[in-house]
């Protein structure tokens, strides 16, 4: 694998890597839900930087939360 950050991801790099199911992101696109996405044609892609943002924007605050600041 090459040194350098990836900075896109196809759906299914993004299902391997992240396990959402290819499906489900398929059905949030549709929906205008999730990442943001771009199109290169028929092509999908999603920037890193856009799915970890959407990932971390709003986490689920547990008993120990407090523990992680």
């Amino acid at each position: 694998m090459n040194s350098q950050k990836q900075v896109c991801m196809s759906p299914q790099q993004v299902s391997d890597a992240y396990g959402l199911p290819k499906g489900t992101l398929a059905n949030m696109r549709w929906a205008r839900k999730g990442p943001r996405f771009y199109k290169q044609n028929r092509k999908i892609l999603y920037k890193v930087a856009d799915l970890e943002a959407w990932l971390y924007q709003n986490p689920v605050m547990t008993i120990d939360a407090h523990l992680d600041r």
